[in-house]
């Protein structure tokens, strides 16, 4: 009897700790997808959006900004941004930094690098930018960036231990490539291409204040969004902008 009772609790015991391991891993996170300033099929996007460990709410420019202020982005633990704005308030820029000063995470996704031209502050947070004019580098004068659609390219892992590419391997995609971008030497490099028509590197992570940033230049349409990689790189990506210690 007292066989079968030791026996009955390790079992209940086990059956607690999977559930409670299950319940754990299909947590969802709470984020904030912010778009406007470029068209793109929302249907499809929608649909990758389903596909994402997340909840959400999605709002349009120019109605973004209100959610950004303290009060408002309390709830959400990252900010994924789809959106493509020329402008900036001076108030959005204090309340975008004060997020993440306290911790909430950032995703930008695809054309989202190519926002706020003027903001300067808007280049060290993501960590690079696609350049709308020439700029320049170590007092040498680089071309504007430029952009080249449904191109086929391999897409290769350079850190197979960071939390965002873990368990990817190099692998294919169709996307539009960004070249000539201007990337701050501070951040950690994770994708990589040596497609002609694109800059060298595709993704990557940063820190800005307490929040943990990952910027990734694919992700223009569908071709993108259905492919396996993409998807799990951009549910790990949330996932680990979502907390606030660590790597």
């Amino acid at each position: 009897m007292k066989i079968f009772y030791h026996f009955f609790v390790l079992i209940m015991v086990l059956s607690v700790g999977h559930v409670f391991l299950a319940c754990h891993a299909e947590k969802k996170v709470k984020v904030l997808i912010i778009t406007g300033g470029h068209d793109y099929d929302e249907a499809r996007f929608d649909q990758l959006l389903a596909k994402l460990p997340i909840t959400y709410d999605k709002v349009e420019h120019p109605d973004a900004f209100g959610m950004l202020t303290p009060e408002n982005i309390k709830p959400y633990r990252t900010v994924l941004l789809y959106d493509m704005p020329d402008r900036i308030t001076e108030s959005a820029k204090k309340d975008f930094i004060a997020m993440l000063e306290n911790g909430t995470g950032l995703v930008v996704l695809h054309h989202a690098v190519c926002s706020y031209p003027d903001w300067t502050e808007y280049l060290r947070i993501v960590g690079g930018r696609y350049a709308h004019t020439e700029w320049m580098k170590d007092t040498i004068p680089q071309p504007a960036s430029t952009y080249k659609h449904d191109v086929e390219m391999m897409v290769k892992v350079g850190d197979l231990e960071h939390p965002v590419t873990e368990g990817i391997y190099d692998f294919q995609i169709i996307d539009e490539t960004y070249a000539h971008m201007e990337i701050l030497q501070t951040v950690h490099p994770l994708l990589f291409t040596d497609e002609p028509s694109s800059s060298s590197l595709l993704g990557w992570v940063n820190r800005y204040g307490n929040a943990r940033i990952f910027t990734l230049t694919l992700g223009h349409d569908h071709q993108a969004w259905e492919n396996p990689s993409f998807i799990q790189i951009l549910s790990q990506a949330l996932r680990w902008t979502a907390e606030k210690s660590g790597r």
